[in-house]
């Protein structure tokens, strides 16, 4: 195919081609008229390049069929970040329709069919090539926020400054709506930006905040805007893999969630003890495992909300439960042993369950009991008493 006429009227034209590619984009495109002027200026460069590249196009065609991605080298990377992919078609669409209206002019004699086709074809390869630019884009972006995501989560765990949290947090979009809550699980495998992505997928439909981080074989999860944790993160679920997963107590901010994301990960060590534990489970339900495990601050909680709040209502309590379970768990037997009626037996471990969350009656809050009231006696301090 010889174009050598056309092609020289076409690298002729390329200037004022650029030039009404960018007015008519000013006239028939609204959001573009509104960019900022640097970002119109980068447009008008990736034109110009585009034109160039389409009489290199024309010249070697037979040669290299594909059009360089490097016609969008001209402008830097964060224009793919200003300028969606869609609306990039509709600038390549633009172009490709000032070009076209000038065929009558810039094909020589005979010439003008052969010219556009090869604007049709030449228009199909720089879409393509935009497509790649994008996608390229899209896969950096996305490692740089699982990067960053990761560095969130190693400094809640690590108990980093709050507001150093709080800026790389809002790098990511994060809105800090309160409360805030960890959840830590098992990975489900495969590479992380994988996991992040569907991660964030699912948490976009549930409407709330999300960052995470995989660390080796565990997936943890900060939630921002979930007034019932748990409730969220069992429509969650099937973004962990197999195993426990456990959601820490929620506190009103990012910066004061590394309370949270502690008890979720010494939750998620100890959660294997307890088989027969719900998916999820939250971490305050495992302070029994907890305390046996070495969380210091589960077994602080175990003598001062539980043991504590018993002692301070009163001793009947306390001895009642301590009937309670020496006689295995049996109501008449207790209420034979105290000489009080059952239902006085029935209202003091309603009053146990009231006051510590815990009921003497369910097999594994009744361990959660037996270990607080075990670690009150051991380690008695100012915090249980009066």
């Amino acid at each position: 195919m010889e174009l050598a006429a056309t092609i020289k009227k076409v690298e002729r034209a390329a200037g004022a081609l650029a030039t009404q590619s960018v007015a008519r984009m000013d006239e028939k495109l609204p959001w573009f008229r509104e960019l900022p002027a640097d970002q119109r200026s980068m447009v008008m460069l990736v034109a110009q390049a585009g034109v160039s590249s389409f009489v290199t196009w024309l010249r070697e065609h037979g040669k290299n069929p594909e059009v360089s991605d490097e016609v969008f080298d001209a402008a830097p990377s964060d224009l793919a970040r200003s300028i969606s992919l869609q609306h990039t078609v509709a600038l390549v669409k633009v172009t490709v329709d000032v070009v076209e209206e000038q065929v009558p002019h810039l094909a020589a004699q005979g010439d003008e069919t052969a010219l556009a086709i090869e604007i049709l074809r030449f228009s199909r390869e720089i879409a393509f090539a935009a497509a790649r630019v994008y996608a390229r884009a899209a896969e950096s972006r996305s490692t740089w926020d699982a990067r960053l995501q990761a560095l969130v989560v190693d400094g809640l765990l690590q108990g980093d400054d709050g507001d150093e949290l709080a800026g790389r947090a809002a790098a990511l979009g994060w809105s800090d709506s309160p409360p805030v809550s960890v959840t830590v699980g098992r990975s489900p495998g495969g590479e992380a930006s994988a996991i992040l992505h569907s991660l964030h997928r699912a948490a976009r439909r549930l409407g709330v905040d999300v960052i995470a981080g995989v660390h080796g074989d565990r997936l943890i999860l900060v939630l921002g805007g979930a007034e019932a944790p748990e409730q969220v993160i069992t429509q969650l679920e099937p973004q962990f893999g197999d195993g426990p997963i456990v959601v820490g107590p929620t506190t009103v901010s990012l910066s004061e969630a590394t309370v949270s994301a502690q008890a979720a990960l010494a939750g998620h060590r100890v959660a294997p003890a307890w088989p027969d534990a719900k998916r999820p489970v939250s971490a305050d339900q495992l302070l029994a495992e907890r305390s046996l495990g070495g969380d210091t601050h589960a077994r602080r909680m175990l003598r001062r909300d539980v043991y504590g709040e018993l002692r301070r209502a009163g001793g009947s309590l306390l001895q009642t439960v301590d009937v309670f379970f020496s006689q295995g768990a049996v109501l008449e037997a207790t209420a034979r042993e105290l000489f009080v009626h059952p239902n006085t037996v029935r209202y003091r471990l309603n009053r146990v369950t009231e006051i510590t969350g815990f009921s003497p009656i369910g097999s594994h809050d009744a361990f959660v009991l037996r270990v607080a009231l075990a670690i009150g006696r051991l380690e008695p301090t100012h915090d249980t008493g009066r």
